[in-house]
């Protein structure tokens, strides 16, 4: 069916007769007073083009062929800023806006790309992607999740969840912010406890760019202990409305942009997925459905205030698949029937809104921020999927975490000196109504709860920057402390007190010694601060449950060359954790959960377990440049954490060693090739216990093997490497564009080793078999589990 469309839209498309002429055009101005910058240069990067800005700060560029360009803002006494590959189209102009920061060195121009993401407040481990990276990137199916994991440090499982491990850490120490707005959830079907999940909410359409941030935080970041993710969106256009149209591999995607008024932007998309047709068509036991949308508005209220209204949300449902696909061996049979038995039936639904006012003045700015976020899950299970009888029910839950968040924060910028200070308050609630008799085994008794917690909580941080030494020497210094009402120690902010230092020395022209220490804290998921026993007690609040905290020591070199659009880096790290939850019905720390479906700390915790990460990251990164570009990263990495009754164990996420190499080519008549082959070092698991496992006792009611925790990963899985790869085709038209491009994952089909699958020995009915010398006692085997298939995808951008 796609390649029909694909192909009627390209034998349509015939009749239109190409235009000359694209055109990029904007505004610059100065982002501490939003003042236009008026007679600033702007240039196309190997082109003799350029124009000047206004005295509006207004700039047009004409006269360009389409396709992708770097182009450069640069003004005296200003750093320079370049946006890299800019894609240029005949249907309606780029709006591409400049910010300049003042340079306090001297009055020549600067030449600095703030492309690549160094600022006084993030001088290290910093990356950058823009949409056009975002978009093409190979085997990435347009999910951001995917396509960080290009980056050094990130490393990702080799199923088909898109779990983000960055430095030896859980999935569970990210954040997520969109134009300064926190986003808890950004993942369809989301592991509630971590951040996890198979497909991404966010559509790639709208994002202008984002940054990682994986060490050396600035102090007006909280509560997170690996990375914080920073994205951007588009503001919507200022001239007339435009859309986009994406059928996808799993997919359907509109969105479209536009004014409202003289003062007012809008952009919103909204997506559907068809994956429960594809997988019943493969003959899939599980059917997953997933919506989402994301709107945008900013209206600039007067030259000194901005109204900036987010929301970003998603519906996914999850059902069963009952009917026997045609040619079953008996090995898919039984995996086939081990997952039915094992997953549960489950929807859930989020949202993130926000409004950011964002008030200038001469030296800086206020910001103020007032957002609300809400996670609703539901997941039961029947034994067998037997719903005729109660006493089938092996578990029914149902939770809802909303959150409701203001922050404050004030800039101050004057004579080469950066002071920003802030508080932040959050008021959230918790709900839980679970019956789950699978902890039986565990506590004795089935657990049968429903309750409401409500928690508040509080922060305030400082920090400023400053060059020395002829401006060769930065330091940024801050600090910050957070505090909550969950715990007697966490109630009490000095407990967290947050103190963290950043510096960059420039060596010489473009290479530069970075450096950062600091102390971080994040609080422990709802799943552990709201769990209740039977009589109603707060057993983790009792427990006295803690903030968990990090130490961050950093170090490395980076080595700029902005004529070539390209840079190195080597970066050291190391991190310690202390106050980590533990689970006391398995003595495991619960920093090696995370990278699954269900519900993670919906248990008995206490606060200590410790952990280790540590590494070198190598990075050497080419933006477009005379057509090419690519990414080459290499980690080394060892991740450890102790258990209530180990010392250091290997973590759950423990790869060791991590190669991503990345690149591309644009060729002539805009056609595009790009690749990506990932090498992962193979992480440890725990085995199962046979002996408990085997019971029929445990068997009926968990449906699944029992793992043998006093083996703690002490089995290790192998190495996994992947190839990906991807062409692009565009063809620009007078009122519109099309881009078509066939991507495949795995290409040489790779089978990536994944934990066996122990599942009972069933008979010619299907019935479990019994052990004949022990009738206590099912049969059971271990079943070969491997993940990875060539996945081939046709998608069609349509652009209007």
């Amino acid at each position: 069916m796609k390649v029909s469309l694909i192909t009627f839209a390209l034998f349509f498309t015939c009749g239109f007769v190409l235009a000359q002429e694209g055109t990029i055009q904007g505004k610059i101005v100065n982002p501490v007073n939003n003042e236009p910058i008026p007679f600033a240069n702007v240039v196309v990067q190997g082109l003799d083009k350029g124009t000047v800005s206004d005295e509006e700060g207004q700039y047009q560029l004409t006269g360009l062929e389409p396709g992708l360009y770097n182009v450069r803002a640069s003004f005296v006494g200003f750093k320079s800023q370049t946006f890299y590959e800019v894609q240029v189209s005949l249907a309606r102009p780029v709006q591409l806006d400049f910010e300049l920061e003042e340079d306090a060195s001297n009055l020549e121009e600067v030449v600095v790309s703030s492309e690549f993401s160094r600022s006084d407040v993030t001088p290290l481990s910093a990356r950058k992607l823009n949409a056009n990276e975002i978009e093409r990137y190979p085997g990435g199916n347009r999910d951001i999740s995917r396509v960080i994991q290009s980056l050094p440090g990130v490393a990702s499982t080799a199923s088909f969840r898109n779990d983000i491990i960055i430095r030896g850490g859980a999935p569970n120490e990210n954040k997520f912010f969109i134009d300064e707005i926190e986003v808890p959830v950004i993942n369809h079907f989301a592991t509630q406890g971590s951040s996890g999940g198979p497909v991404g909410i966010l559509n790639v359409n709208l994002i202008k760019n984002v940054d990682v941030i994986s060490g050396g935080f600035p102090a007006n970041r909280m509560n997170a202990l690996s990375s914080f993710f920073e994205f951007q969106l588009k503001d919507g256009r200022r001239d007339k409305m435009f859309s986009q149209v994406t059928v996808g591999a799993s997919e359907l995607t509109f969105s479209n942009e536009g004014p409202i008024g003289e003062r007012t932007t809008y952009i919103v998309s909204a997506r559907r997925s068809y994956l429960q047709g594809l997988f019943r068509l493969l003959g899939l036991p599980f059917l997953p459905t997933f919506n989402d949308f994301t709107f945008k508005t900013k209206t600039q209220i007067n030259e000194k205030t901005e109204l900036t209204v987010l929301g970003v949300g998603a519906i996914d449902q999850f059902a069963l698949n009952f009917d026997v696909p045609d040619g079953e061996t008996t090995e898919d049979r039984e995996n086939r029937l081990f997952l039915l038995d094992n997953l549960p039936i489950s929807t859930q639904w989020n949202y993130a809104t926000g409004i950011k006012l964002k008030r200038f003045r001469e030296n800086g700015f206020w910001t103020f921020i007032l957002s609300r976020n809400m996670l609703n899950n539901r997941s039961y299970k029947y034994a067998q999927n037997d719903a005729s009888q109660e006493e089938n029910l092996l578990f029914d839950y149902l939770s809802q975490e909303s959150e409701n968040k203001f922050r404050a924060e004030n800039s101050v910028f004057k004579d080469g000196f950066t002071l920003q200070y802030g508080v932040n308050y959050e008021f959230s609630r918790y709900l839980i109504e679970n019956f789950d008799r699978q902890v039986l085994v565990q506590d004795g008794q089935v657990l049968d709860i429903s309750s409401v917690s409500l928690f508040n909580s509080y922060g305030a941080f400082v920090m400023g920057s400053k060059k020395y030494l002829d401006e060769r020497l930065l330091v940024n210094l801050g600090v910050r402390m957070d505090g909550s009402d969950f715990g007697a120690t966490a109630s009490n902010p000095l407990n967290q007190l947050s103190p963290r230092v950043s510096t960059s020395y420039q060596l010489k022209d473009n290479l530069f010694w970075n450096a950062n220490a600091g102390i971080y804290y994040q609080k422990p998921p709802y799943t552990v601060l709201g769990f209740q026993n039977n009589e109603g007690a707060y057993v983790n609040q009792e427990n006295d449950v803690r903030f968990i905290r990090s130490t961050h020591l950093i170090t490395g070199l980076e080595w700029q060359l902005p004529e070539k659009n390209r840079r190195f880096s080597a970066e050291v790290f190391y991190k310690n954790y202390a106050n980590y939850p533990s689970s006391i019905r398995n003595g495991i720390a619960l920093a090696n959960l995370g990278a699954d479906f269900g519900v993670i700390g919906n248990e008995p915790v206490t606060s200590d377990a410790r952990g280790r990460a540590y590494g070198l990251e190598l990075l050497a990164q080419q933006r477009l440049f005379k057509g090419f570009y690519g990414i080459a990263a290499l980690t080394l990495v060892r991740s450890e954490f102790t258990n209530p009754n180990t010392e250091f164990l290997p973590s759950s996420w423990d790869n060791r060693f991590i190669v991503s190499l990345t690149a591309g080519k644009r060729l002539q008549k805009d056609w595009e090739l790009g690749a990506r082959w990932r090498f992962l070092g193979g992480t440890p698991y725990t085995p199962y216990d046979f002996q408990a496992s085997s019971l029929r006792s445990n068997w009926d009611l968990f449906n699944q093997g029992v793992f043998d925790f006093s083996r703690i990963n002490g089995e290790r899985l192998n190495s996994f490497h992947q190839l990906d790869l991807r062409v692009d085709k565009k063809y620009f038209y007078d009122k519109w564009n099309l881009n078509w491009y066939f991507d495949v994952q795995n290409a040489y089909n790779f089978q990536a080793e994944q934990q066996a699958n122990l599942v009972p020995q069933r008979g010619d009915q299907g019935q479990l078999l019994v052990d004949p010398e022990d009738p206590s006692r099912y049969l059971l085997r271990e079943v070969p589990n491997p993940a990875g298939t060539v996945l081939p995808t046709i998608g069609l951008i349509i652009e209007f």
